[in-house]
């Protein structure tokens, strides 16, 4: 895949892996697009990377989305990387908290798709990346919320693919471990081979650049999660309890 004059649309480009993966896809030449909620943040790292087109936006409010896709036109990538994020177990349930989560993380992506897929599909191309979890692959402890909103992306972007067949439209899913970033900072336990978002976001362009529809890392990490869909529920719960 190459990336050099392409119009790139980044959605939760504001800091940790979208930001890092901003700055990589910049170096190779593409044309981008920054959208998060801070205009602050997205302005700094525009500059930082010596231009690109920023549009603040909130994923939760479908107005502005619809209103974001029209003033942008054509768009060649899709990157969908906004998230939100609260450690939660069931004793401590919170549902503004988790449907927060779902909204971002989930519906965030539906609102965008809605309005981007359209276009790719009268051209006969495009190219969309899902940014999923290794969190999403099975039912963790703690993960109420963030799990489930991951697992139901993850498996979205398996219906789009399905459905997108010989369209000339691919789909991705792209599925990272554990990232040092604000999100991760309020995690209390130890997490395994966690990586700087620059080498997530290098991981990223990397899967994306490799074609494959479904991309996780990082491994031997990884493994666990991908083979362990095949290990009985009851020892799998035991080993993460």
């Amino acid at each position: 895949m190459t990336f050099k004059g392409k119009r790139i649309w980044i959605i939760g480009a504001s800091s940790g892996l979208g930001a890092a993966v901003a700055r990589r896809l910049s170096r190779d030449g593409a044309n981008l697009v920054l959208s998060a909620r801070s205009e602050d943040d997205l302005k700094d790292l525009a500059d930082e990377i010596g231009g690109a087109e920023i549009v603040p936006l909130d994923v939760t409010d479908l107005d502005a989305v619809e209103a974001a896709v029209k003033h942008l036109g054509q768009i060649d990538r899709l990157i969908y990387s906004a998230g939100a994020y609260h450690p939660m177990a069931a004793d401590k349930w919170n549902s503004k908290q988790i449907l927060t989560m779902i909204d971002v993380n989930l519906s965030g992506a539906i609102r965008v798709l809605g309005g981007v897929l359209p276009g790719m599909l009268e051209r006969g191309d495009g190219w969309i990346t899902l940014i999923g979890s290794l969190s999403g692959f099975r039912g963790l402890p703690g993960a109420l919320g963030y799990g489930a909103s991951k697992c139901a992306l993850m498996h979205l972007a398996e219906n789009l693919r399905a459905d997108l067949k010989d369209t000339g439209v691919q789909i991705q899913r792209v599925n990272p471990g554990f990232i040092k970033t604000k999100l991760s900072d309020k995690n209390d336990f130890d997490m395994p081979q966690i990586m700087d978002p620059e080498e997530a976001g290098e991981r990223v362009v990397k899967a994306m650049r490799s074609g494959k529809f479904s991309v996780s890392f990082p491994a031997p990490f990884a493994w666990l999660f991908t083979w362990g869909r095949a290990v009985p529920l009851g020892l799998w719960q035991r080993i993460f309890a």
